[in-house]
């Protein structure tokens, strides 16, 4: 199964996200298919970028986005 999660790539006690499309069976920093997105919880507001065509073309495709991925797609409309 296909999921649009959470990727970590900041430093300790600086996190920063990269939000991608990754097998489940994988692990959370391990291979993905695609990087459709970046999440910065940082800054304030956090900041949001998201590549919104390809989000609904995976979703469509069966993708199923985390709990929290899909706050931040709510949120970044």
């Amino acid at each position: 199964m296909v999921k649009i999660r959470l990727q970590r790539v900041g430093a300790k006690k600086a996190p920063f996200y990269h939000i991608v499309v990754a097998d489940s069976r994988s692990s959370r920093d391990g291979k993905i298919i695609e990087q459709i997105g970046t999440y910065d919880p940082m800054t304030d507001p956090a900041s949001i970028v998201l590549d919104k065509e390809k989000v609904a073309t995976w979703i469509k495709n069966g993708a199923q986005p985390t709990d929290t991925v899909k706050a931040l797609i709510n949120k970044a409309k």
